[in-house]
């Protein structure tokens, strides 16, 4: 597809204009002329890419793009008075709707429970992804794409979001002036308004170097604001965190079940780092590090994990190194667990609780890692 992009301005005369222009050798600044050759229709691809400087007329082949059957995307209306989570595709299985935050690494399920208008910049950033990963057009074009983000969060996020996009089957045009997100969106095509070239095929994403370390509880403060559940800690457990470059992305506790089997919990990934498929390979480096016997006790042991977080479940179920072996849609019955909790107190002395455990509807599914399997 040629485009062609000329646009004007008056040719201002005045005094500091006339200025400028006799001392930097300029006869006139309100012409702009841009032609790209996009290969938007050929096929098959999935995601292109123009990027350049501001000013390189990025918008302006966004718009030509508009005006040949793409959805030009703006910021969506957000209801100042709803969580995303009921905001975003209305009519839609929410379900999905949490599928596609935790795809574009807005896993922190909190986040879901606020209004759009209260998130950080990232966040929204991210929520704007999901809405059109949940309500895919055919075609779109996303101007300043990671614009506002820093760029940590960017490239992760871009990434996230290309696996995201290239399962719906569309077709997207994102226009960016940040040269640091092409290895990461790993565009079928690119198309640089800075030099005019257009390049083809993907690049290689840059590697990620995940560094684990054993520890106490000593680093949980800094990961638990981003846990979707506010519980103890676990008796008698080994932590592990992962690190990129010096810096903490990852917790997970392990704690024997029984003699021959041990339990992982409390995995959290900090936000800016979801998405790019950091905490699965963290989980299961820690799950293979206890089924080779590499933990305090030195007895090969098989890991258990539970999770209500329905991403992390599709995920797992997806693994061939997982199988599940459980799944609960409530938690035990309260009375049952006041009840025993009372017997206890009266065998002690003490007073009888009012409360117990459990009676929630928290789905609850559980897996077992078994490791690479033929």
């Amino acid at each position: 597809m040629r485009i062609k992009v000329h646009n004007t301005c008056p040719d201002y005369n005045s005094y500091r204009a006339a200025s400028v222009k006799s001392l930097f050798n300029v006869e006139q600044g309100n012409h702009f002329t841009l032609e790209a050759d996009l290969p938007v229709e050929e096929v098959p691809w999935r995601i292109g890419l123009v990027i350049g400087p501001s000013g390189s007329g990025k918008s302006s082949i966004g718009k030509r793009l508009g005006e040949a059957g793409f959805c030009f995307h703006q910021e969506s209306a957000w209801p100042a008075d709803a969580p995303i989570i009921d905001a975003i595709a209305k009519d839609g299985n929410w379900q999905d709707v949490t599928g596609a935050l935790s795809a574009v690494g807005l896993g922190d399920v909190p986040s879901w429970l606020r209004p759009y208008h209260v998130l950080s910049m990232g966040e929204r950033f991210r929520a704007e992804l999901a809405r059109i990963i949940s309500e895919p057009p055919a075609k779109i074009v996303i101007d300043e794409f990671t614009s506002v983000v820093d760029r940590q969060i960017a490239k992760v996020g871009a990434h996230a979001f290309a696996k995201a996009w290239r399962r719906t089957g569309g077709q997207a045009v994102l226009l960016s002036c940040h040269y640091d997100i092409v290895e990461w969106v790993q565009p079928d095509w690119m198309f640089d308004t800075a030099t005019g070239q257009l390049a083809r095929g993907c690049l290689p994403r840059p590697p990620i170097t995940l560094e684990i370390r054993q520890c106490g509880w000593e680093w949980w403060p800094y990961f638990a604001p981003h846990h979707y559940l506010k519980l103890p800690q676990m008796i008698a457990a080994t932590c592990y965190v992962g690190f990129i470059d010096g810096i903490p992305v990852a917790h997970l506790a392990v704690s024997t079940r029984s003699r021959y089997e041990a339990r992982a919990c409390r995995l959290v990934v900090m936000p800016e780092w979801q998405g790019a498929g950091v905490g699965l390979r963290f989980l299961n480096a820690v799950c293979d590090m206890w089924r080779r016997g590499k933990n305090r006790y030195g007895i090969p042991m098989p890991v258990l994990f539970h999770t209500s977080h329905p991403g992390l479940a599709v995920a797992l179920r997806r693994r061939p190194e997982w199988c599940q072996v459980s799944a609960r849609l409530h938690g035990e019955s309260k009375i049952r667990s006041r009840e025993s909790i009372a017997r206890s107190a009266r065998k002690r002395g003490k007073q009888s609780p009012k409360s117990g455990y459990g009676g929630h509807f928290r789905a609850v599914q559980g897996f077992r890692y078994m490791g690479d399997r033929p």
